[in-house]
């Protein structure tokens, strides 16, 4: 009998609904925060007098910010505790986000923005891995898929902001950023309520607390569901309780060795893929909205319509990525967003605008979905957060250039063309993951990495 099988075997329930819950606020809020900024850029334009280089600069400050955050996080993740990480993530952001709201100028502004951008990323990157280590295999891609699906509601928020809140006040762009900072009050909650990863803890040799924690758990499982817990299966693999510390350096070593560059390669195209995308289309739809004669008010009411439909978006993702495979949903999805962004290309009546836009709304965040469910499942438990962390980063170089790239190309590609480049990005995203990608449906996360080449990769790196 090991801590895992009987891990593995428990029905979802309400403790893992109840993480669900923690792990989803969580990523709210990252969303709420990431979206707020596409609402700032007028007014930090007209209070600064900016140009569209300046405004590109201002949307790719929280990613970029996200990219350092994304490292950190993983880095740390696999060595001090994913809880930890999680925890000071949030602080640190909701800090930043305050200091941003008070900004006296431009540049104290886009540092503020760049720092909180980094506890957003460390705590966007830390969740999935975290909680997908809870999770038994055939549930695994709901859960993560759902939990990923929280960023929508952080993103219907962010519109009602900015349709509510921004135009509402003076300050109203200032007023937006201090409600972001408000999930510093959760810290209470988390700090109380959130175990460690019984993974993580083998994996660093402190079985007695991984066996305290598992024992919790089976025992609020059974309390909710009242009912025997199922029979133990047969013993899985179990994560090795020696291994290698992990640094910047050892985890890239490790993730491009050859028994890993497959895996790493697909993970990373597509991060960039999709980040590029989804960045592109929503740090700048408000103002291309406008910038297509549409005002300020009515851009922003078409801009809630279109983010209410990443809602649909990562929930059907969800439900799909354990009846398709999450390769092939993230395929499906992304196939969807590049037919989606060749109509928005193809047309330029507003309500149409706003049609095509919420399809691809729809698309790419259930590419997210299942993005966020597969990248966990091919990383070995030490250095998980690790690589989810490095491939959530490498996507953010996609948005940190996606919004430059978009606001300084706009004038000579016209509209047509910005969601021209988008399409043909996202079809290089299909064709990658299809011809490349590792199924990992129904499939335990020991099943999936501590045999075979990852094992032996591993085994190299402590020689």
């Amino acid at each position: 009998m090991t801590l895992l099988a009987r891990l593995d075997r428990l029905p979802l329930s309400r403790p893992h609904y109840k993480l669900l819950l923690i792990g989803g606020l969580g990523y709210t809020f990252d969303g709420m925060d990431s979206a707020v900024v596409a609402f700032l850029l007028p007014s930090a334009k007209a209070a600064w007098g900016l140009d569209n280089g300046q405004l590109g600069l201002i949307g790719s400050a929280t990613p970029f910010g996200f990219l350092f955050g994304a490292i950190a996080a993983g880095l740390l993740g696999d060595r001090i505790g994913r809880k930890k990480v999680m925890m000071y993530a949030l602080a640190f952001y909701a800090l930043f986000s305050v200091i941003a709201s008070f900004s006296p100028n431009y540049e104290v502004f886009l540092g503020a923005r760049v720092l909180a951008g980094a506890g957003a990323g460390a705590e966007s990157a830390i969740i999935a891995p975290f909680l997908s280590e809870f999770v038994p295999a055939k549930r695994r891609g709901w859960f993560v898929g759902a939990l990923a699906g929280f960023f929508s509601f952080g993103f219907v928020a962010a519109a009602l902001i900015g349709r509510f809140i921004v135009p509402s006040f003076d300050e109203g762009w200032r007023i937006a950023q201090l409600v972001t900072a408000l999930p510093i009050v959760m810290l209470l909650w988390w700090r109380r309520s959130l175990p460690e990863s019984p993974r993580f803890l083998l994996a660093n040799g402190r079985a007695a607390e991984a066996e305290q924690v598992v024992a919790k758990i089976e025992r609020d499982v059974e309390k909710a569901t009242r009912t025997p817990l199922p029979p133990v299966p047969a013993a899985a693999a179990q994560p090795a309780t020696e291994t290698p510390k992990v640094n910047l350096l050892s985890a890239l070593k490790f993730l491009w060795s050859p028994a890993m560059r497959r895996r790493t390669a697909v993970i990373w195209t597509v991060w960039f893929v999709i980040t590029f995308s989804y960045y592109g289309f929503f740090s700048w739809i408000p103002t291309l909205l406008v910038e297509r004669g549409i005002t300020v008010t009515k851009s922003f009411e078409f801009s809630i319509i279109i983010y209410l439909a990443q809602v649909p978006g990562y929930f059907s993702a969800a439900w799909l990525s354990e009846r398709l495979d999450r390769k092939h949903t993230i395929a499906l999805y992304l196939a969807g967003s590049a037919v989606s962004a060749f109509w928005l290309s193809q047309t330029s009546a507003p309500w149409s605008i706003t049609l095509a836009g919420a399809v691809l709304s729809f698309f790419l965040n259930g590419t997210y979905a299942g993005v966020y469910s597969y990248t966990p499942e091919v990383f070995p438990t030490w250095i998980r957060a690790s690589g989810t962390g490095l491939s959530s980063a490498f996507g953010r170089v996609g948005s940190i250039l996606a919004p430059t790239i978009i606001g300084l190309s706009a004038a000579s590609l016209g509209f047509a063309g910005v969601f021209g480049l988008t399409t043909a990005v996202l079809a290089a995203g299909v064709l990658c993951v299809l011809v490349f990608g590792l199924s990992t449906a129904g499939r335990s996360l020991e099943e999936l990495t501590e045999h075979g080449a990852p094992k032996a990769a591993a085994k190299e790196m402590t020689k």
